[in-house]
């Protein structure tokens, strides 16, 4: 059981390589994202919130298995967030492509409450918050891109 476990939360193993273990894993939710970007929206909201549910009791088994409080190669929360990031993006790479830079750059500096919130809650939720929360202002920035320039949409 604990190596499915660590597989789901590697990203299938894509936070053990060895350089930016977030940077990688954030590239699973992109299948992830594929296969349920079609789903009707209620569907859609179900699969996202199932999805953020496991990535919080997977990313708190990980902690356990590992013996290390929010350990580098559990990536299965920056999936969570990069999916919360990709909310209705139009399905083309230029807009993909600044989804994932901006959830980087909010998950990499962590602006308030961000980096509140990553160091004060802990275990699985703690884990995946943070990530959720970057997801959330990559959102809000693609969206606003979009909006001001609807060519990174294809339109």
């Amino acid at each position: 059981m604990d190596k499915l476990i660590m597989l789901l939360a590697t990203g299938f193993g894509l936070g053990r390589l060895p350089k930016a273990p977030g940077t990688w894993g954030t590239l699973a939710a992109f299948p992830v994202h594929w296969a349920i970007m079609g789903l009707s929206w209620q569907l859609y909201a179900l699969s996202l919130a199932g999805i953020i549910v496991l990535a919080v009791i997977i990313s708190g088994m990980a902690e356990k298995i590992l013996d290390r409080p929010d350990p580098g190669m559990v990536v299965i929360d920056e999936v969570a967030g990069m999916l919360i990031a990709l909310i209705a993006v139009p399905a083309t790479f230029t807009a993909w492509l600044l989804a994932f830079v901006l959830f980087r750059f909010f998950d990499i500096l962590k602006p308030f409450p961000i980096r509140f919130i990553d160091r004060r809650c802990h275990g699985g939720l703690g884990i995946v918050l943070d990530d959720l929360l970057a997801g959330l202002y990559a959102l809000g920035c693609i969206h606003l891109l979009l909006y001001f320039f609807p060519a990174i949409g294809g339109a």
